[in-house]
């Protein structure tokens, strides 16, 4: 019989890599937002309507904030499972975060594709 030790995250590179991948992601990102409101005539709630009308700008913003909500997803869990020892804890903190994260998925759904 292997006994399981509850406390550490344990997932290594793969999670290592995610969150770099996903950073990478997020500034891309972040940066063409800011390009757009520094060099673009037309940034105006007009103009910023108009962007996010367009299908590709809201299929990158979809992709960004996936990429967010895993980037997150892989911190936090990380931190619960590393600093909190008690495990009835650490699942009601990896629970509430997950619902957390899935909440904040539908509103952006919401909000970028306009679903009512």
């Amino acid at each position: 019989m292997v006994n399981r030790h509850l406390t550490g995250a344990h997932f290594g590179l793969r999670d290592w890599l995610v969150q770099r991948i996903t950073a990478v992601i997020i500034l891309a990102y972040a940066t063409g937002l800011i390009a757009f409101l520094l060099f673009s005539t037309g940034a105006s709630f007009e103009g910023w309507k108009a962007l996010f009308s367009l299908s590709w700008v809201k299929v990158l913003t979809t992709l960004s904030i996936l990429a967010l909500l895993w980037h997150a997803w892989i911190g936090m869990r990380d931190i619960w499972m590393d600093y909190i020892k008690p495990a009835g804890v650490r699942i009601a903190m990896h629970t509430l975060t997950a619902l957390w994260l899935v909440g904040s998925l539908i509103y952006m759904i919401k909000v970028v594709w306009g679903v009512q």
